[in-house]
């Protein structure tokens, strides 16, 4: 009802509507006024909702399902959550999602919020989930005795200026494009193809760090490359 109320009052407004992981809310929320909808219960890095009230769906099995649902009626969807490196963004853009919603990805760069401490000599910024006690007490004053928290908090090590990470992001989407044939953007859904598989990267030198992002240039005293962590 809530939903045929705001519609009604901002006939032009865009209405963001979720969270849900159904076809069928979809479809309800669409009916009820709502233009794009979140989808996701549970992905999020800080989210602990599947632990706390074992509640939740697979996220790309949600998206590919709540995106046909969506797409039926004229409707959009968001990829709220799960997303690790830039293939996730890929894989949920070829499961139908007309947009991608993430934040432990841009958690710990300059740009990003939360505080920055430091530690032992190194720094960190703050993160926590939205239904953290830490986000309930600052916008609600205190986590309410009906419910739990359904998040943590955590300190994500300082990682610099974002642009790296957004960049590498865009880069991977753009390289998924060309691999599948698809010119555009909203053509990956049409020329995606998933497959289950048990592993999904060769893990051979899973346990070296890759040496692309440790910058050796400069010397020590003892004529030793010096090693320094890059922040791109």
């Amino acid at each position: 009802i809530i939903y045929q109320k705001v519609r009604a009052a901002h006939p032009e407004k865009i209405i963001m509507a979720g969270n849900v992981v159904t076809g069928e809310m979809v479809e309800e929320l669409i009916l009820k006024g709502a233009d794009i909808v979140k989808v996701g219960i549970g992905p999020g890095s800080v989210c602990t909702t599947r632990k706390q009230t074992g509640v939740g769906y697979p996220q790309l099995s949600a998206v590919i399902e709540c995106a046909d649902a969506a797409h039926g009626l004229g409707g959009q969807i968001v990829a709220d959550g799960g997303c690790t490196c830039p293939g996730d963004f890929a894989k949920a853009f070829g499961g139908g999602a007309d947009f991608v919603m993430t934040g432990g990805m841009f958690a710990g760069h300059e740009e990003s919020g939360g505080d920055l401490v430091e530690r032992n000599g190194r720094k960190f910024k703050r993160f926590y989930g939205m239904s953290s006690t830490t986000a309930m007490k600052k916008h609600s004053g205190k986590v309410a005795e009906y419910r739990s928290s359904e998040g943590k908090s955590v300190e994500v090590p300082f990682k610099g200026p974002v642009r790296g990470t957004a960049l590498d992001i865009l880069g991977g989407i753009r390289s998924a494009c060309t691999y599948v044939g698809a010119a555009q953007l909203k053509e990956l859904p049409k020329r995606t193809t998933f497959i289950r598989v048990t592993q999904q990267l060769n893990p051979i030198w899973n346990q070296q760090k890759d040496t692309s992002k440790i910058d050796y240039t400069g010397a020590n005293e003892n004529g030793q490359a010096a090693k320094k962590q890059r922040t791109e």
